[in-house]
């Protein structure tokens, strides 16, 4: 990506090979037994109830290159509504091939504030633990909603939190050389506000992180849709990336690729092996995130491989779609049931964006000269993405999101490429999530 190109002389991706942690187990009575224990209690949901108090039940199968098939039980522990004390959110698994940490697990609870809490305005303490796919997070939570009326799409969320956080198998990472391998203290804030208006929906996002006592990052995620007419509608997305000097790779920005540390928050891409290794090396698959400047992922892929890693302190990028009407949803939405959890959309998008380094003084990530200015870049093309809602074993929305995109157009493609040529991606997550 010529003159997009933060470079690194130091610091360079550790090297990483395959341990024998990641062999097919042989077979042996423990772990028939946890097996046959996890599968038992999965099979069937199951409801264990007093003073109206519930807990559910279900099975839950994920896999990776690393734990190979995970067999496992997810938890939702509940009074009616999720109005009651102590919400429980858990799930423990077992790796079938059996690495060096075969159980993982996720659990949190939630204690809403009795005395300051109703039905639209709650605030709670939540205490979340996890270990799971080479990274462990502890965190303690504050939360709040306010909520003015009965519309749930008019709120304001805010959430304080310290957590303690380490990366320590760089095995389960799909780019080794995004990540240092260190404990984290981080005191963080996120707030979302989201509002209704006669031209469309509003949505704001703040996440703030301090980092230790050294470094911090923030970002600014402003998203406006535009509804010209029932069938065309504007979409617009400000997003702004600003870290300090000191930062650590995963928290850092890239053109294409979203920060490594955001890939923790998807299930498909918290480890490798998910989505195939060899598509996401490709450049063929983008999870939305960060900048999202789609036509530069083959660029950013490119640069980590030779080692020179694409990150920046800051990004600044704005994307916009303009959708049209197609034929095709027209005719999912007057299907009986699908069209109701199935949208079709088609969309004509141009991302842009610049980002920046900082000059450096020795021992902090970077190690030597940096292209402080690498110019503003931008793409063009059409894309078409299709949503589905569709309801998990405990009754929570899932929206999955794949989108087919060809920016066929860049402003600063690689060297010998032309500005103009066919490009295409599939997305996993929207950029646009109303």
């Amino acid at each position: 990506m010529a003159g997009t190109k933060t470079v690194n002389t130091a610091n360079k991706p550790d090297p990483q090979t395959r341990s024998n942690s990641t062999r097919v187990a042989h077979k042996n009575p423990l772990r028939v037994l946890l097996l046959t224990f996890l599968l038992a209690m999965g099979s069937t949901p199951l409801f264990a109830q007093e003073d109206s108090y519930e807990f559910k039940f279900a099975p839950d199968l994920w896999y990776n290159d690393v734990d190979g098939i995970r067999v496992g039980v997810r938890v939702l522990g509940e009074e009616a509504f999720q109005e009651g004390p102590h919400q429980i959110d858990a799930g423990l698994w077992l790796s079938t091939w059996f690495p060096d940490l075969p159980v993982s697990y996720y659990f949190s609870i939630t204690e809403p504030f009795r005395n300051t809490s109703n039905y639209a305005n709650k605030g709670s303490a939540q205490l979340i633990s996890s270990i799971r796919t080479g990274f462990s997070m502890h965190r303690f939570q504050f939360n709040k909603r306010w909520q003015p009326g009965f519309d749930e799409y008019d709120y304001k969320e805010l959430s304080i939190y310290f957590s303690f956080e380490k990366m320590y198998d760089y095995e389960y990472r799909i780019f080794p050389g995004l990540w240092q391998k260190e404990y984290k203290g981080i005191l963080g804030l996120k707030y979302r506000y989201s509002i209704n208006q006669e031209s469309g929906r509003f949505i704001g996002l703040i996440d703030f992180m301090a980092i230790e006592a050294d470094a911090s990052v923030g970002t600014i995620e402003l998203i406006q849709r535009f509804d010209l007419s029932d069938s065309f509608k504007l979409r617009l997305r400000g997003f702004a990336g600003l870290g300090t000097e000191k930062l650590s790779r995963q928290y850092q920005f890239m053109a294409g690729l979203s920060p490594a540390y955001s890939t923790l928050q998807k299930g498909l891409t918290r480890a490798k092996g998910t989505i195939p290794q060899p598509w996401m090396e490709s450049g063929f698959i983008h999870t939305s995130g960060g900048a999202n400047l789609r036509g530069y992922i083959a660029s950013d892929l490119n640069n980590i491989k030779n080692s020179d890693l694409p990150l920046y302190l800051s990004f600044y990028a704005l994307n916009t779609e303009l959708e049209f009407p197609n034929p095709l949803n027209s005719a999912i939405k007057r299907l009986k049931y699908i069209g109701n959890l199935t949208e079709l959309r088609s969309y004509l998008f141009i991302d842009a964006g610049k980002g920046f380094g900082f000059d450096a003084d020795e021992g902090t990530v970077y190690e030597g000269d940096i292209i402080s200015d690498p110019g503003f870049i931008s793409d063009a093309g059409l894309g078409l993405q299709i949503s589905f809602n569709i309801p998990d074993y405990l009754g929570k929305d899932r929206g999955i999101f794949i989108r087919y995109d060809i920016p066929f157009w860049l402003s600063n493609p690689e060297q010998n490429d032309p500005n103009f040529k066919y490009r295409n991606l599939i997305g996993v997550g929207a950029i646009f999530s109303f």
